[in-house]
């Protein structure tokens, strides 16, 4: 008995002595991305075909994007992807990146009752006047709040709009993420602008629909940085760069392109884009 358990053992050494896989070993990165690319399921996808190409894990940190340049500016993060070109711009001229890869893009959607109290549909593919609408009307519209890549879109659409919501009894901003805000827009009967990806994979649509679209406003591009080293010693710049490079390779942009819900696609790859 004792000699088949010391030849047991000696069977196992050699693997013992291999060790545990690479990723096991602590090959890993943190991504502080937007709440639209973990909600709407994309880096379910994404992330375990990276990890079995290249053996690094990757933990993501979901917030609005002012939230997750934030992270990164503290080097908390070791890349961030995110999808405010502003922002982005900013955190690059701050010298907590260097350099800026367009990923993809999809577009923005007002959703909000299929009834339509605020008479949006009439207003064809123009966001502006769909917002002066629902502003006329007092409608209910429901804010993210959150610094979102979203949100300043929707800030930006308000002051196009020559609108200034914010204190208006039937706008609610509530800091919060799009799965959050789609929620509340469902159960309110409300009015808000959300990413497509996230709309959808959202479920919980009641008598939510797509009121307004297709406005060149409503372009929602996705950027992805390496934080700076120089600025944080800390971050993983080669496991980093990794992500970044096989995101934006042929084998990762295909990924993006083949992620689907019920046959409709959420984003759409555009590395090497200059205007991306």
């Amino acid at each position: 008995m004792r000699r088949r358990t010391f030849l047991a053992a000696l069977l196992m050494l050699p693997g013992l002595l291999a060790g545990p896989p690479v990723a096991a070993q602590g090959r890993s990165i943190t991504v502080a991305s937007t709440t639209s690319t973990e909600q709407s399921g994309l880096f379910g996808h994404l992330l375990p075909l990276f990890t079995r190409t290249t053996g690094i894990a990757v933990r993501v940190v979901a917030l609005g994007t002012g939230q997750a340049l934030d992270v990164g500016r503290r080097g908390d993060a070791d890349v961030v992807f995110v999808h405010d070109r502003a922002a982005e711009q900013k955190f690059l001229s701050e010298g907590f990146a260097t350099r800026r890869f367009p990923v993809m893009y999809n577009d923005f959607v007002l959703v909000g009752p299929r009834a339509d109290p605020a008479g949006v549909r009439g207003r064809g593919t123009d966001i502006a006047a769909a917002l002066q609408a629902i502003a006329a009307r007092g409608a209910p519209f429901i804010s993210r709040g959150d610094r979102s890549g979203t949100h300043a879109a929707e800030l930006r659409l308000w002051q196009q709009a020559g609108i200034s919501p914010a204190g208006q009894g039937w706008y609610k901003e509530i800091g919060q993420g799009m799965g959050p805000a789609l929620n509340t827009a469902a159960a309110a009967d409300a009015y808000l602008l959300a990413d497509r990806g996230t709309w959808i994979s959202f479920r919980n649509r009641q008598s939510l629909a797509i009121l307004a679209e297709g406005d060149r406003r409503l372009f929602n591009q996705y950027g992805v940085m390496l934080v700076n080293p120089a600025r944080h010693p800390q971050v993983r710049q080669a496991e980093g760069q990794a992500f970044i490079d096989w995101l934006v390779s042929p084998e990762g942009q295909r990924a993006i392109a083949e992620y689907r819900i019920d046959g409709q696609p959420l984003f759409f790859p555009n590395a090497g884009d200059p205007n991306g």
